[in-house]
């Protein structure tokens, strides 16, 4: 049996630096582009989408959302400033000058944007991961399940500070139980898509404890 986050853990997970609690899902099938990459890596981050999108039970195309085209893209590159000349995406991130400025200063080396429709449910996402030393380091595998997963959900930008989103079971690197256990409990038809009601962390437990 899966250890289960208590929900004191599950409202920290969608609880943001300020206080504010801010859960999210996808409201309509993600549809990933992946630009940067190699074939041999692209087959890679397919692959962690299929797998998070199979444990969420949650719809994947092939193709393109018939709204936004790809809806969820992930880009990999060098420096930030090699995003100031991809032609559109000014168009596609308001404001995209002063916040890469703020990337470069800060030294990050990832970033995630997500849209959100009518109803607050998640449908757009965006993810930005700059090869640096450290993240060059990471396996691909695991590199790309660990964003998958940190994309799934509108997760606190505090959520995973202090802890992985994937754990270890022998040499084999993979999610960690308790998150999976609390991404398939968040795509439950039963709950709402978007709730700003830390109470909405009882809704999750308890749903995890029925899927037990």
């Amino acid at each position: 049996m899966t250890d289960l986050l208590d929900p004191s853990e599950i409202e920290a997970l969608f609880t943001r630096a300020d206080g504010s609690f801010l859960f999210a899902r996808w409201g309509r099938p993600i549809a990933p582009v992946v630009i940067g990459v190699d074939d041999a890596t692209l087959a890679t981050v397919k692959g962690a989408f299929e797998a998070v999108a199979t444990l969420a039970d949650q719809p994947l195309l092939t193709e393109t959302d018939p709204e936004l085209g790809a809806n969820c893209m992930v880009f990999f590159f060098r420096d930030w400033d090699e995003l100031r000349e991809l032609p559109d995406l000014d168009r596609l991130i308001p404001d995209l000058g002063p916040l890469l400025d703020r990337l470069v200063a800060a030294q990050a080396n990832q970033y995630r944007i997500f849209r959100f429709d009518k109803a607050g449910a998640i449908k757009a996402a965006f993810v930005f991961l700059r090869m640096d030393e450290a993240l060059s380091s990471v396996p691909a595998e695991d590199l790309a399940l660990a964003q998958v997963a940190q994309t799934v959900l509108l997760w606190s930008d505090t959520a995973f500070a202090d802890r992985s989103v994937l754990g270890r079971a022998g040499e084999t690197v993979l999610l960690r139980p308790d998150i999976a256990a609390l991404i398939r409990a968040a795509y439950d038809p039963v709950l709402p898509a978007m709730d700003q009601d830390p109470a909405m962390a009882l809704r999750l437990s308890a749903r995890m404890q029925a899927a037990q």
